[in-house]
């Protein structure tokens, strides 16, 4: 394929996904810095609820989550191989327990804790916004829902970003060092909208995850570890506000 069809390609992808984020990102940014309210005392929240219908909500969370995960399809359509691995240009091969599940659970304390120091010590600095993670009205649902958003959350960004777009950066001939740095600015970039510790939280996380999959060459822990973050922050944050409201105000 042709380095311009290739660039071609790499856009229209980030354009229906993460690219866009971004750049909705970065525009929330900007008018979060003009507002009269400093940073850090304004909020942002995830997984809300569009309506006081819950079945209605249920409908639209679970048609979000797989609009969401269309151009994951749409990148795993691209890079499918005849042979197998059929995914192995995106780093999935067969599932692995221990480096598939360990290794994850590893990667994703390795990430969280610090994540979180971070996320408390921007807050402090006031360049963080408050983050609600899970804002959902409470339902039966609810708890499986936050949990799909987190899957969603993991195959999205690790798939897009690190299986595919390491995959069609390295076919432009990109250095290994080029693609890490350059796709972990992408994932902070699309966190701006929480302010700048999650930018920089998230750039770092880009900067190890690429090293790693760099140096494993698979995608699954790092898919797994993603999920398990996610989960652990949508469905554990209510608890954990509720007993230490003096830590999230």
């Amino acid at each position: 394929m042709s380095r311009r069809r290739t660039w071609s390609e790499i856009t229209i992808v980030l354009l229906l996904s993460l690219g866009a984020s971004a750049l909705y990102s970065i525009l929330q940014i900007i008018d979060d810095l003009a507002q009269p309210t400093p940073l850090g005392e304004q909020s942002t929240a995830l997984n809300t609820s569009s309506t006081t219908v819950e079945y209605v909500d249920l409908a639209r969370q679970l048609l979000g989550i797989a609009v969401d995960l269309a151009p994951v399809a749409l990148v795993c359509f691209l890079l499918w191989s005849t042979s197998r691995p059929h995914l192995g240009r995106l780093g999935i091969d067969r599932f692995r327990v221990r480096p598939d599940l360990g290794g994850a659970a590893l990667i994703a304390l390795a990430i969280g804790v610090p994540g979180l120091g971070l996320y408390f010590a921007g807050r402090a600095l006031g360049v963080t916004v408050a983050v609600d993670p899970a804002a959902l009205e409470p339902a039966w649902w609810t708890i499986p829902v936050l949990l799909l958003s987190a899957v969603r959350s993991g195959l999205q960004e690790e798939v897009i970003v690190v299986g595919y777009l390491y995959a069609r950066l390295g076919d432009l001939g990109w250095g290994r060092w080029q693609v890490i740095v350059s796709t972990a600015l992408l994932r902070g970039s699309y966190h701006l909208y929480q302010g700048f510790g999650a930018f920089v939280g998230n750039a770092v996380m880009g900067i190890v995850f690429g090293w790693i999959y760099t140096r494993w060459g698979r995608l699954l822990p790092l898919v797994i570890a993603h999920c398990l973050l996610d989960a652990t922050v949508f469905v554990g944050y209510p608890w954990v506000a509720n007993a230490f409201p003096q830590l999230f105000a």
